[in-house]
């Protein structure tokens, strides 16, 4: 792996981020999700630094970057603010994004949020956050998928999680979906991240700032207004690569982008959740495909 570079950032934390390619190359910035690091993108960042800059972070709470203290510091809108703060820091003016599971829902948002900064947008198993909430509302399938997300967000899990080891951790949280992928060095250097003081903690409290609303498998809450207004569309030429196979988050959630996203391309690999693990090559197949054919 390429050595990792500490940046502080405008919004008063350090981000350790991986940089490769040539500096004047188109850039594109690469989110990695829970419960990993710039390692997500291992296997993909070598073929785009070819003729691409690439930025990798360690987002905040995550690794060896900075992890402030309380849930609030991991809501949405910081951590969009962490995006747009590294691109400022690096002189990175409009940038293709990608990203996967929770850099994929920070993706997402920055899109709808910053469309002068993005220019194209390619997601990788993570759902748009309007077409999520509302599935939660009306797919019981997916409703009964996501209940993790309440289990994540009881504070005890933390302490639980450290009681059981984090290898117990790995093995049921991670590795049990990407085990042949994810092994020596790479397993070795998660369990030290996770041994950061406070890492678990911030990780987790990414699901504990976001305001999903994650109803109850057998309740029959009121469903908000606001899932029958208009949503605004994400304007950028998007990509998404869906590993098929994902038991959390089900195929409803590409199904239902459409009209959400005009300007759409769809490559289902054979996969499960942890895609750039498991199908680096298809990730790779698709994104220079998609390249050169979108228009910023």
């Amino acid at each position: 792996m390429t050595g990792l570079t500490r940046i502080a950032l405008s919004t008063g934390i350090e981000l350790d981020v991986q940089l490769a390619g040539p500096r004047d190359a188109p850039p594109v910035i690469l989110l990695h999700g829970f419960p990993e690091s710039h390692r997500t993108w291992r296997a993909i960042v070598p073929d785009l630094a070819r003729d691409h800059f690439v930025v990798a972070p360690d987002q905040r709470g995550y690794a060896r970057s900075s992890k402030p203290e309380g849930v609030a510091a991991y809501a949405p809108d910081r951590i969009v603010g962490d995006l747009i703060a590294l691109a400022e820091a690096l002189g990175i003016e409009r940038f293709t994004l990608v990203g996967h599971d929770w850099g994929g829902a920070v993706a997402w948002m920055a899109a709808l949020r910053h469309p002068e900064r993005i220019a194209r947008l390619a997601i990788v198993n993570a759902p748009h956050p309007f077409v999520f909430q509302r599935s939660l509302f009306d797919d019981p399938a997916q409703r009964a998928a996501s209940q993790y997300i309440t289990r994540f967000r009881d504070t005890a899990l933390d302490q639980h999680i450290l009681g059981k080891g984090l290898e117990w951790f790995f093995a049921t949280s991670f590795a049990q979906h990407v085990t042949s992928a994810v092994a020596g060095a790479d397993k070795a250097a998660y369990l030290d991240e996770w041994g950061q003081p406070g890492a678990l903690t911030a990780m987790l409290n990414w699901y504990r700032a976001s305001p999903i609303v994650v109803p109850a498998p057998d309740a029959t809450p009121e469903r908000p207004a606001f899932l029958d207004a208009p949503f605004p569309p994400v304007t950028q030429p998007v990509l998404v690569v869906w590993g098929a196979a994902d038991k959390a988050l089900l195929p409803i959630q590409v199904e239902q982008l459409p009209p959400f996203v005009p300007d759409l391309t769809v490559r289902m690999v054979e996969a499960g959740h942890f895609v750039p693990w498991q199908a680096p090559e298809a990730v790779i197949a698709a994104f220079r495909a998609w390249e050169g054919t979108a228009v910023a």
